[in-house]
């Protein structure tokens, strides 16, 4: 599940469970100055980023067949920051994880494991591309809840793209048509909480260098769903550790993309081409499962995709930080 930006990039994942990826991490999430980079480069790392994410998504649905999500959820994690954590000390040492904000960078976690827990559940039940459509709300849900949590200006016209968004999402789900089931309001949901994430990035914006953050994402996560494996423990087969293995490392991996791509690109340009990972996850969810979006489920995509970049226009317009500058959906 996974789908969206460098804020995104800070959780990669989701499920994103990835992006959306949305749906996040390197950076604490302030907006880049100008990129001293080639911004081809950095598009192409962001497509790359948003090809291999959805394969996570596709392999934690695949272990859900015979393992626990939480489990699932615990391996993205342990394994991430298992290839993770020795470069960061190795570049940084010990003392760089004693951050002033600890506990905001923990809570920021916190909202991104709640996000991941509710896309795996998602994946289990429902399509990928499907899933990864609805936690596409996330950076509606910032943009209106951005006058409330950081004080910031909402302008008629972001407030008419979020209503036409969430036009958009009730198009995915169809209530009353059978399509509605309790796996799309853990989508739903995953993609709330993921708000939650976005907003607690910008807060946190230059607090810590982008790979400190993204470590303590990891961290927060690992920790959590340790503590929980004693009653949650089923005995992977050699495959299955195999493939809950390779989950980490393309969290890992896809980060280090996101990382690069934004060394060479601004967040409100690649944020446009972060919404490539619906096609790779249409993809996967195609050649891995047989599913493929139906008809109204597109329209829908089209539709809270196309609000969601429209308000990274107007706010690149006014000088703003991106909400969907967030996303891989990391979830």
């Amino acid at each position: 599940m996974v789908a969206l930006y460098r804020v995104a990039a800070l959780g990669l994942g989701l499920g994103s469970g990835s992006v959306p990826m949305f749906l996040s991490s390197m950076t604490a999430g302030t907006e880049t100055k100008m990129a001293q980079g080639t911004p081809a480069i950095g598009i192409a790392l962001m497509l790359g980023a948003m090809s291999i994410v959805p394969v996570m998504d596709g392999i934690a649905k695949v272990l859900s067949a015979d393992y626990p999500v939480l489990q699932i959820v615990w391996a993205r994690y342990f394994f991430h920051l298992l290839l993770l954590l020795p470069f960061v000390l190795w570049r940084y040492g010990v003392r760089a994880l004693a951050v002033p904000n600890a506990k905001a960078q923990i809570l920021r976690g916190g909202f991104l494991l709640v996000s991941t827990v509710l896309f795996f559940a998602a994946i289990a039940r429902m399509p990928l591309a499907d899933a990864l459509a609805l936690v596409l709300v996330a950076p509606l849900v910032v943009t209106a809840l951005s006058p409330l949590v950081l004080s910031e200006s909402v302008g008629p016209r972001r407030w008419a793209a979020v209503c036409v968004g969430f036009i958009g999402a009730l198009i995915i789900v169809r209530p009353g048509q059978g399509v509605f089931d309790s796996a799309a309001l853990l989508a739903l949901g995953a993609g709330c909480v993921y708000a939650f994430y976005i907003l607690a990035t910008r807060r946190l914006s230059g607090g810590a260098p982008p790979l400190i953050t993204l470590t303590y994402t990891a961290l927060v996560g690992a920790v959590v769903m340790t503590a929980l494996l004693p009653w949650i423990w089923v005995t992977p087969s050699g495959e299955a550790i195999w493939l809950m293995a390779a989950m980490g490392a393309i969290a890992a991996v896809g980060h280090f993309m996101l990382i690069r791509a934004f060394d060479h690109g601004e967040a409100s340009v690649l944020a446009t081409f972060s919404y490539f990972e619906i096609v790779s996850t249409s993809i996967v969810g195609l050649v891995l499962f047989g599913d493929f979006p139906a008809f109204w489920t597109w329209v829908g995509i089209v539709i809270v995709a196309g609000s969601g970049l429209y308000i990274s226009i107007r706010e690149r317009v006014r000088g703003v930080k991106p909400p969907t500058a967030a996303a891989p959906k990391d979830l």
